[in-house]
């Protein structure tokens, strides 16, 4: 029978030693799903309730549309999960014509060489550094939840990334590995922050930031892109993962920093249970009301 391999110490030591994308991070993506990993061949995933992630992005072989199909449908008939979120690089074909939502995007990646940041940029660090202090932090407090109520207010994001936002307090309490970098203005007020993640073997990750237009400084964000690039270099990691490009604002600033894209980002919910079946989302939700 087929046996998805429960989640071990020794196997979070081996995926964070291989890790090459934000999913592959077993505490970042348990903290926020609230669900067990697991492991099919050199795949991981994800399980609770009446649902399934399948991350397919393999940790040491080659990405294989129809292996990973053939190994998607063994798990399917094995826990006959209501939902299937995909992850991948590319959605297997079963999958894609079963799909009833999917979307598209890049990763885009920064390579921590020695190259200096260019002067231009640097003097935009060094014009938001005469105002702002910058403090690393393990929390997620009610001044980084206002900031992110402000974000919420002026732009529609699309519901996994606010869902990423809303996630973020139970996530820095609950992750060892996760980092707030701090933009204080002279009266000690937040004006932006970023959270990143330092667990992978091979880089680390910048998972979101948010800065505030009520006490807007001009250049905070790259102020602590600055401090991001100081402190993954500190610790010798030969880049950053910065996640995907979202939208053209979000992408255009990742690139301005030298962000390259480095891998694409296929996702699909197939639906496979009752009409009465709640979805991932609205499981993901309700952990938090």
């Amino acid at each position: 029978m087929f046996d998805p391999t429960p989640f071990t110490p020794t196997d979070e030591q081996f995926v964070l030693a291989h890790a090459y994308v934000p999913e592959h991070i077993p505490a970042l993506m348990t903290t926020i799903s609230h669900a067990a990993l697991f492991r099919v061949e050199d795949y991981l995933g994800l399980a609770k309730d009446n649902w399934i992630i399948f991350i397919g992005y393999p940790l040491t072989t080659p990405f294989d549309a129809a292996q990973c199909d053939a190994l998607v449908a063994r798990l399917l008939a094995a826990r006959r999960p209501d939902y299937l979120w995909f992850i991948g690089p590319a959605l297997p074909p079963a999958l894609a014509r079963q799909a009833r939502s999917r979307s598209r995007d890049q990763y885009l990646r920064l390579a921590l060489t020695a190259t200096p940041i260019p002067a231009a940029l640097q003097r935009e660090v060094n014009q938001a550094a005469r105002v702002l202090t910058v403090e690393p932090a393990r929390e997620f407090t009610r001044e980084h939840q206002t900031l992110v109520a402000e974000l919420m207010r002026r732009e529609k994001l699309p519901p996994l990334i606010a869902e990423l936002y809303r996630a973020m307090p139970a996530y820095l309490a609950e992750c060892a590995t996760a980092l707030t970098l701090n933009a204080r203005d002279a009266r000690g007020r937040l004006v932006a922050f970023f959270v990143v993640e330092l667990a992978a073997a091979q880089f680390d990750t910048y998972v979101l930031g948010c800065h505030s237009k009520k006490n807007y400084v001009p250049h905070a964000s790259d102020l602590l892109f600055a401090e991001m690039i100081a402190h993954a270099r500190a610790r010798n990691k030969p880049s950053i993962n910065l996640g995907l490009g979202v939208n053209a604002g979000i992408r255009r600033f990742k690139e301005k920093w030298g962000g390259t894209p480095d891998m694409n980002y296929e996702f699909c919910e197939c639906y496979l249970g009752p009409p009465a079946a709640v979805s991932i989302l609205d499981a993901l939700l309700a952990e938090r009301r």
